[in-house]
């Protein structure tokens, strides 16, 4: 996972390039997951839906809160998250 690199590799050269499109990249991911949970045909239950959007509002506030004072630590809640997700989503524990 490159948010994960970004973190633990925090000092490498070219850092920030990296760190700006890994950002984006989970952007365009979570913007995503947004649309398809506001669709009115999904068939999730409504607050499973609820509480992914909830999290999404989250990963919203904190991806641009590490573009205006980047901080390898904040980093680990948006990691934290979309393990748990990607995991949730995979039928794993």
């Amino acid at each position: 996972m490159i948010l994960e690199e970004c973190r633990d590799n925090w000092d490498a050269p070219g850092q920030e390039q990296i760190l700006s499109a890994a950002l984006r990249r989970n952007q365009v991911l979570w913007s995503i997951f947004q649309a398809e949970l506001t669709d009115p045909d999904n068939p999730l239950p409504k607050e499973l839906k609820e509480n992914i959007l909830s999290l999404s509002l989250f990963i919203d506030k904190r991806t641009l809160e590490i573009m205006a004072f980047p901080s390898p630590e904040k980093l680990s809640a948006i990691i934290n998250i979309n393990l748990n997700l990607a995991a949730g989503l995979r039928g794993e524990p």
